[in-house]
């Protein structure tokens, strides 16, 4: 069964009529509170009165049971869903695809839970509300698109590339400890060369009770670790390249972008990437948007530490290769440098204005980003 028992049911299985004597179906505002078995779903009528919640599993049956019990109160106009980028993600494509207008919306903050309580009726409830209230209004990211085929990828590559990272910060920490005869032969060698070398030995395994003999056996196991996650990572940059420049190929003509940056970029906009309300709000979700940091004399801004932040690391890698490569850039930097900005204050307005190049080649229509004839 796809539905589960209720604390609370609607008075009657036909649609819930209001008071007006010509019978007019009520207009239903849906919230769900979503987990990763089950789902809590809530129903608001258009003023605003509870009509019921329901729990419902979290499969593909069960979001067409939430989607006709939500239907059974009238005309549903809007369902708020919690978590629309993890468990809430089928359940909102499932509402996308059946015409439902959906919005993603944030969890209650700590004060409203601290005073109402904490339940998964009551947290569907506040989703609802938040929707019809118009608090929430973030559109939620589409599925099923090239861009979640890349956001796959990228999360195989993000993992290998931190574990390399892991790997030659434990070959270099052995290294400090290893025997004397170890250290002095590795110390002159570069990472590169420290890699090939340590992967290359033939330490003899009958010996790794010796000290040094297991730190060269330990060395080599690390060594080759970190070839096997290079050659991972270019695999996979083999198939992500490609497919972020068929996606947006206009990206890469903004100074600074790489695959990386870019491919970050493409997943933080999304399949759908016409969600974002203007380029300010690409900002904000970036966490590039300045925030007022004003009292008395004192008016400023200051870093937003809000935001995916993983796309403001791609954004932050760009403003410091232009910073480095772009002669603009290096001028702008003086200049407000003269004007007595700290060099945070300048990477984050550096920040805010790339956010506005890169929201102008995103939401670019696949008619402008073909090539003339």
């Amino acid at each position: 069964m796809a539905q589960l028992p209720t604390s609370r049911r609607p008075s009657t299985d036909q649609p819930v009529q209001s008071g007006d004597p010509l019978g007019a179906v009520v207009e239903v505002t849906g919230g769900v509170d979503t987990h990763r078995d089950t789902h809590t779903a809530a129903a608001l009528d258009g003023q605003g009165r509870l009509l019921g919640h329901q729990q419902f599993l979290a499969t593909a049956a069960g979001y067409g049971a939430l989607l006709a019990w939500l239907r059974s109160f009238g005309r549903l106009v809007l369902v708020g869903v919690e978590g629309t980028g993890s468990y809430g993600a089928e359940l909102a494509a499932h509402l996308h695809q059946a015409g439902v207008a959906v919005v993603e919306v944030d969890r209650p903050d700590r004060a409203a839970r601290r005073r109402d309580g904490k339940s998964d009726p009551l947290d569907a409830e506040a989703a609802a509300r938040a929707a019809q209230s118009g608090r929430a209004e973030g559109t939620p990211k589409q599925r099923g698109g090239p861009v979640q085929a890349l956001a796959a990828l990228r999360v195989a590559r993000r993992s290998a590339v931190d574990q390399r990272a892991d790997t030659t910060r434990q070959i270099k920490s052995l290294i400090v400890t290893a025997p004397e005869a170890v250290r002095a032969q590795l110390r002159p060698l570069t990472d590169t060369q420290l890699i090939r070398h340590c992967a290359t030995r033939r330490p003899d395994p009958t010996h790794a009770g010796d000290p040094q003999m297991a730190t060269v056996l330990a060395l080599r196991s690390l060594a080759r670790r970190h070839q096997q996650l290079s050659t991972e990572i270019r695999q996979l940059d083999k198939l992500i390249t490609p497919l972020v420049r068929r996606i947006n190929p206009a990206l890469f003509a903004i100074f600074g972008l790489g695959p990386d940056t870019a491919g970050q970029l493409l997943v933080t906009a999304g399949d759908n990437p016409d969600r974002l309300r203007s380029e300010a709000a690409f900002a904000m979700l970036c966490g590039a948007a300045p925030l007022p940091a004003s009292s008395g004399r004192t008016d400023r801004h200051r870093l937003n530490r809000g935001g995916d932040r993983q796309a403001n690391a791609a954004l932050y890698r760009i403003v410091l290769t232009r910073m480095r490569h772009d002669p603009r850039t290096r001028a702008y930097v003086e200049r407000r440098t003269a004007d007595g900005l700290s060099k945070k204050e300048i990477i984050r307005c550096l920040k805010r204005y790339l956010a506005r190049e890169v929201y102008a080649a995103l939401t670019h229509t696949r008619k402008d980003l073909e090539p003339a004839a």
